[in-house]
């Protein structure tokens, strides 16, 4: 579990959240449970490098409040729209046995002990995130899943994920998909055989040498021409001179 150290503030303007901001440390809000709402602000340098972190939101973070701990959960962070700084977060009291909604980041391990994968299948992630609803204090960190053995057609459901009895999904009356592992996608076409290009070429130099052999000689652009010539000068009607007229 992350810790956090956080302070009381006691702001009331917008100027005086802006110094808070200004002097290297966040505003937050503690909410949830019979307790008012409480005003803290914690550091910004701690705060980004816990964002920085895998599941920051579905992690519990323990808060040391003036010297007072108090689990709590992040529920939202606001960013500054041009310099992507945390502007505010809100946190949610951790009480026992008070159920809530979260979404639990999904896990694949043994990723090399799979068949499927190593006869080219493709692991398709259908979601990478489950909602349950489950007590503050049984939180799971994320839902494991052991690729070991799986091969090609084979599927993970959410009956495949080993839970809690009182962690439940909120998507009730349907075993849904969470991954399946696909064959490829992309399939080599056969290569052309060499021994056709070959037989190819070899039928083409036959039949180049049986006209040599046979004393034909292949017609050429300029021997087709003079031939058409000839053919035409035979057509060609012969002229008649006029009779002489008689003086």
């Amino acid at each position: 579990m992350n810790s956090l150290e956080a302070s009381v503030r006691e702001n009331k303007t917008k100027g005086q959240l802006n110094a808070i901001r200004n002097s290297g440390n966040v505003p937050a809000i503690i909410y949830g449970g019979k307790e008012e709402n409480q005003k803290i602000s914690i550091s910004r340098k701690i705060l980004k490098t816990l964002i920085e972190k895998e599941n920051f939101l579905s992690n519990i973070i323990k808060l040391d409040i003036n010297g007072k701990s108090q689990n709590v959960l992040p529920r939202e962070v606001k960013y500054h729209i041009i310099s992507d700084e945390p502007t505010h977060v809100d946190f949610l009291r951790v009480l026992p046995g008070v159920k809530i909604k979260i979404e639990i980041p999904v896990n694949f391990i043994n990723h090399e002990k799979s068949p499927g994968l190593k006869r080219g299948g493709v692991l398709n992630i259908v979601r990478r995130k489950v909602e349950l609803k489950c007590p503050s204090e049984k939180i799971p960190e994320k839902l494991t899943l052991d690729l070991d053995g799986i091969d090609i057609g084979e599927s993970f459901k959410i009956s495949s994920v080993k839970l809690d009895p009182e962690v439940i999904p909120t998507i009730q009356g349907r075993d849904f998909v969470i991954a399946t592992l696909a064959a490829p996608t992309v399939m080599k076409e056969p290569e052309k055989p060499v021994e056709a290009e070959g037989a190819e070429g070899e039928e083409g130099a036959e039949g180049a040498e049986a006209a040599a052999a046979d004393g034909e000689k292949p017609a050429t652009e300029g021997d087709k021409k003079d031939s058409d010539d000839k053919k035409g000068a035979e057509k060609k009607p012969t002229e008649k001179k006029p009779a002489e007229e008689k003086k």
